[in-house]
């Protein structure tokens, strides 16, 4: 149904052109706007030809099929290369928060219970052990509490 009035459409909007180009000027155009008085403006009484008659049953058949063509649904089900379309895209993925800069673009791994979390942009992954004897950087050293005094 909608393919037809489609083709509908298309064949009067081909038509409708045709006729109001076979349509004779009214002469003046822009050029009477100087003076004058609604004659010249807006062309005088003229004789009703059947191109005249043509062009408003064109133009209020193409405003019809426009208007039903708004409420008939597409219908019809999607074609075969569609299917194969949409089998091909890969499945979008989950919406996730933008990472901050400067953040590891790798996953996080799953840190052990109780531990502190991590702040923002420190690496995720276990840095390579340092030679033996070297300290520790200092944001890595652990501290030590400090007993109470009396």
């Amino acid at each position: 149904m909608f393919a037809f009035l489609v083709s509908l459409l298309i064949l009067d909007a081909i038509l409708l052109s045709v006729v109001v180009l076979l349509q004779a000027g009214q002469g003046g155009g822009l050029a009477s706007l100087g003076g004058g008085g609604t004659d010249t403006v807006l062309g005088g009484r003229q004789a009703v030809t059947i191109l005249t008659k043509l062009t408003w049953w064109c133009g209020g058949i193409f405003m019809v099929l426009s208007l039903l063509l708004s409420f008939v649904p597409r219908g019809g089900s999607s074609s075969g290369l569609q299917e194969r379309l949409r089998q091909a895209t890969p499945a979008a993925p989950s919406q996730q928060a933008p990472l901050p800069l400067g953040a590891p673009t790798q996953p996080a791994t799953e840190a052990p219970k109780g531990a502190a979390p991590l702040p923002l942009g420190a690496p995720t992954q276990p840095a390579a052990e340092a030679p033996k004897g070297t300290p520790p950087p200092a944001a890595a050293q652990p501290t030590k509490p400090t007993p109470p005094k009396k």
